[in-house]
């Protein structure tokens, strides 16, 4: 190859890399929203009963509710961040009801 197509290869192909479409590293490309069978048929009441099980399990079965703990603190690097998610688990709700139901 003479040394001026060789130049205009490379120039070339400069250009073409250099016009490509670039993607962050933090940018993430996906599907859009997905559907759960649960989500079409989401109640309120549904919810709370859910919910109420949930409590029951974190207040009665100590495996449950450690194995939470590390799910859910585990990640936390900020020891107080991480301190106040671990005794978040302490507070139990009286009579299984959330703060927004007052007690009969």
């Amino acid at each position: 190859m003479t040394k001026k197509l060789t130049l205009a290869l490379a120039a070339a192909c400069f250009v073409a890399v250099a016009a490509s479409p670039t993607v962050r590293a933090d940018e993430l490309i996906t599907n859009g929203p997905q559907l759960n069978r649960g989500d079409l048929s989401w109640s309120a009441s549904r919810n709370n009963m859910e919910s109420a099980h949930y409590d029951r399990l974190i207040q009665s079965n100590p495996g449950f509710r450690h194995a939470r703990m590390r799910k859910e603190c585990g990640p936390i690097t900020d020891p107080q961040l991480r301190a106040d998610c671990l005794a978040s688990f302490q507070q139990f709700e009286p009579n299984g009801y959330g703060s927004s139901m007052p007690p009969r």
